[in-house]
């Protein structure tokens, strides 16, 4: 799938200690404000334990996860749609993205000067809401203007739009971000196109000291108060702590690691299966001697649309797809069962796909 998350924050709140700990991608992490001039995009596995219990019943040469693109995008700060900090391109590239996971410093560190002279990640929250803002009303402006002239000349809609995108205006101006304004369905066509910033859904980190990696702190609880309004979700990591499992390549080391540190396992992969359901995505499975992989779809996919995910050959030879669910399929113990149990379906064109089926797909081409 070619949607992307992107990870976004003010500079040196360890964004791309975060994003080296997910992905194959590793890019260079300092002290100094503004030391990227640059996003960086990386695909990152999502971890699906489902994987390991189906190679139990199925033995298989390998294991695919699903995974997902993640966008480190360097540190925003006051003054980016201005273009401060090389603001505009960074703008731009959150404008490409289709969520967001908002990093904020819940942490001291006298050798890690914080920009604002102070830790305040509330305060860090309304700057880069404000910044994102300024940009959405921005683009609100151009697009009332140019229903103006479409009114001029009888355009019947205009007048509507300009309704309706006034009101998001008037929302902006209040500081609200566009994600919080209410408009209807079919209201939605005047503000589509403007892939607005503020509109994005949005997964907020705590990057916390180690100590608080379980419970978190005080800057985490003033997180969770100010944002106890939004339907978002607010995740708690040991950015560093995380940074030090991901460099042990013995999965035994990280154990044993994880488990010192009270964890079940790296925060990081809650943070990534949060991402991936932000995006509106699930995966289905595929099970044979080869491979096992999970294949990333969109929620609410046809079986035939789940197909072409495979290759689109499958899509446009669509017969009918060979359907057991994840958790009869573990319970039962074979496809053989399965079927005898009664629990084996055949699906058309119309079916749903669900998260943890896995699909045998019949198709002619």
């Amino acid at each position: 799938m070619a949607l992307q998350c992107g990870i976004i924050g003010i500079t040196n709140v360890g964004k791309s200690t975060l994003f080296n700990c997910m992905s194959n991608t590793k890019v260079e992490t300092t002290n100094f404000a503004f030391s990227s001039s640059k996003s960086n995009i990386g695909i990152i596995n999502v971890p699906d334990n489902r994987l390991f219990e189906l190679e139990k019943l199925q033995a298989t040469e390998k294991l695919v996860p699903a995974t997902v693109e993640i966008l480190d995008i360097p540190g925003l700060t006051k003054g980016a749609n201005q273009g401060e900090g090389v603001g505009n391109k960074f703008l731009a590239d959150i404008r490409n993205t289709d969520a967001l996971i908002h990093v904020l410093r819940c942490f001291d560190d006298p050798n890690l000067a914080h920009i604002d002279g102070s830790v305040d990640p509330v305060r860090d929250i309304e700057t880069i809401n404000l910044e994102l803002q300024v940009k959405d009303l921005e683009s609100v402006e151009k697009k009332i203007q140019r229903l103006e002239k479409l009114l001029k000349i009888g355009e019947k809609d205009a007048k509507h739009g300009i309704d309706v995108l006034t009101g998001l205006k008037n929302h902006l101006e209040s500081m609200q971000n566009a994600r919080n304004y209410s408009i209807s369905e079919t209201d939605k066509k005047f503000i589509d196109d403007l892939f607005l910033l503020t509109i994005k859904p949005v997964i907020y980190v705590c990057n916390v000291d180690d100590k608080s990696a379980i419970n978190g702190n005080a800057y985490v609880e003033k997180v969770r108060e100010s944002l106890k309004n939004e339907e978002t979700e607010i995740i708690v990591i040991a950015g560093k702590l995380e940074a030090e499992i991901a460099d042990l390549e013995d999965l035994n080391d990280r154990k044993v690691f994880l488990e010192d540190a009270g964890l079940k396992e790296p925060g990081v992969n809650k943070l990534i299966r949060s991402a991936y359901s932000l995006l509106n995505l699930m995966s289905f499975f595929t099970v044979g001697p080869k491979e096992i992989r999970a294949w990333t779809i969109k929620k609410g996919m046809t079986a035939p649309q789940a197909a072409g995910s495979i290759h689109s050959d499958l899509e446009r030879g669509f017969i009918r797809a060979e359907v057991m669910k994840y958790t009869d399929f573990i319970t039962i113990g074979s496809e053989h069962k399965v079927k005898e149990a009664g629990k084996f379906h055949v699906e058309g064109k119309n079916y749903i796909v669900d998260d943890g089926d896995i699909l045998h797909i019949r198709f002619n081409v």
